[in-house]
């Protein structure tokens, strides 16, 4: 799998019309076959302190790649900062594991069931916790949230087979405690996303199945209970990722659903959704009156301002199995009120990758949103914003 590399500057007040905003950087600015390999997730944070953004890669049957940036959004992968190991990487998960005000490092794998732990010494120099983890269990995804509000960031894990709920004691010693927490279920989870969907201050959590997503209140303490069915309108798909994000602008989370005809025969669709809620974790199915028609297989979707204009847009795939060349990275514009159009061609770049993640981040310090995406084949692209578009020159 390979990665492009897209640093995009989304200025205000540029609207996604006219003349292209960005320009290719040729070779995308990293070495030679650095990202040659299968990269399935890709995170951004402050790993060594030095005020600028780094990103974390997972790579598919690969050790994960560091990429430390010097400030100008120039990347060097450095292999002497972590124990690099070979395992089957889904995603990465970047947080503050162990109240140290540093940025730690969690890999979670699916065919061999791996999760690392890496804690960081606040320059940037990570030491293998792992042995802090249960490794057993098939994880596609997992996310780092204060789940029970005592301030720590707890786990939370997207399996095949029952999903799981680790809290954390402050100090990134966990304990699985998925049994009290979670109802019993026995999906294929592929994604999991946290926020305040009914609007009490506390967390809840939507999973991604393979067939049939769920939504699952929290109590305020930290324990879930799935949603009432007319709260979550049932479909049959196999969904990919969730996003989660105000699209409509009324000062909720909806929820935007990723979604893919892979291994599922029975999934009508690969048409991706788009829910709306009502603030209090009701959602409605506005898809066929908000979103394109499509057919294609967004194994990644993501809910970023790409335009600048101040709400949030889709950026999203279509990969193919099997197919020997890519296809084009997609976006889509909100008109601000949670309706979303085909970016117009002349200022989106056709950009050739099988997507699988994307980080959204200011890499070099110019005050404008970047964004790095994950792609299974293709080569490397970095794009910068034409500056020239904006201030007229």
């Amino acid at each position: 799998m390979r990665i492009v590399l897209l640093l995009l500057a989304c200025l205000p007040g540029l609207a996604f019309a006219g003349a292209p905003l960005y320009a290719v950087v040729p070779g995308a600015g990293l070495a030679p076959g650095l990202t040659a390999g299968l990269s399935m997730d890709a995170k951004a944070a402050d790993l060594d302190g030095d005020g600028d953004l780094d990103l974390v890669v997972a790579m598919e049957w690969a050790p994960h790649l560091m990429l430390f940036n010097d400030g100008q959004g120039r990347f060097t992968d450095d292999p002497t900062r972590a124990p690099r190991t070979t395992h089957d990487h889904e995603e990465a998960v970047l947080a503050d594991l162990d109240g140290d005000r540093s940025i730690d490092i969690l890999l979670v794998s699916e065919d061999d069931r791996a999760k690392e732990l890496y804690l960081n010494d606040g320059k940037g120099r990570f030491r293998d916790a792992s042995d802090r983890l249960r490794a057993d269990a098939v994880t596609n995804g997992a996310i780092a949230v204060d789940l029970d509000a005592d301030g720590d960031r707890d786990l939370v894990f997207a399996n095949a087979g029952a999903d799981q709920v680790w809290i954390n004691d402050g100090r990134a010693r966990f304990t699985d405690e998925s049994a009290r927490r979670l109802p019993a279920t026995d999906d294929v989870s592929q994604d999991v996303a946290a926020g305040d969907l009914d609007g009490d201050g506390d967390l809840d959590l939507v999973f991604g199945n393979e067939d049939g997503n769920r939504l699952l209140l929290n109590d305020g303490r930290g324990g879930f209970a799935g949603a009432p069915d007319a709260a979550w309108p049932a479909a049959r798909e196999e969904t990919r990722k969730v996003a989660l994000g105000d699209v409509d602008g009324d000062g909720d989370l909806d929820v935007f659903l990723a979604n893919v005809r892979f291994f599922q025969a029975q999934t009508p669709s690969a048409q991706d959704r788009l829910l709306l809620n009502d603030g209090q974790a009701r959602l409605s199915d506005v898809t066929a009156e908000r979103l394109p028609k499509d057919e294609a297989n967004a194994a990644h979707g993501d809910l970023h301002d790409l335009d600048g204009d101040g709400d949030l847009d889709i950026l999203r795939g279509d990969v193919v199995l099997g197919a020997p060349a890519p296809r084009p990275v997609q976006a889509l514009v909100n008109d601000g009120t949670g309706r979303f159009a085909p970016a117009a061609d002349a200022a989106w770049p056709r950009v050739a990758c099988n997507l699988f993640d994307s980080a959204q981040a200011d890499f070099d310090a110019d005050g404008a949103p970047d964004l790095y995406l994950a792609c299974r084949q293709g080569s490397d692209v970095l794009l910068r914003a034409r500056r020239a578009a904006a201030s007229g020159d």
